[in-house]
């Protein structure tokens, strides 16, 4: 059994900072593509930033230049470190792995959730 463990939401004020984690655990083989998603109220979930196991980066225009994601493989963990929030950053952040096991192939695993509050 995989789980996908996020933490580092909360509430902060617009123009603050806030760092996410997402700490993968499990019989886990390899991690290939790791990213932060969120979904704002009545919105759909959107991607807000990816990175490949090489380290490749890929970043939603919204965020770009304000957030910067960042993984540790021997950790199996990934980061989002939110710099200059707006109240239109306020979501659930999701964490997704796409991650092999070594008793299941390639598969999409995703966290709980962590709110994120930008207050104006």
């Amino acid at each position: 059994q995989v789980q996908l463990v996020e933490s580092g939401g909360g509430l902060v004020q617009a123009g603050g900072s806030l760092r996410l984690s997402c700490a993968a655990s499990g019989r886990i083989f390899s991690i290939n593509f790791m990213g932060w998603y969120r979904q704002g109220p009545g919105k759909q979930r959107e991607l807000v930033a990816a990175i490949t196991s090489g380290g490749s980066t890929d970043y939603a225009d919204s965020v770009k230049g304000r957030f910067t994601i960042s993984r540790d493989n021997a950790k199996n963990t990934v980061y989002l470190q939110m710099n200059s929030l707006k109240p239109e950053d306020t979501a659930v952040y999701y964490c997704k792995g796409q991650i092999t096991t070594s008793y299941f192939p390639l598969y999409d695993y995703w966290g709980q959730g962590t709110q994120v509050t930008v207050s104006s």
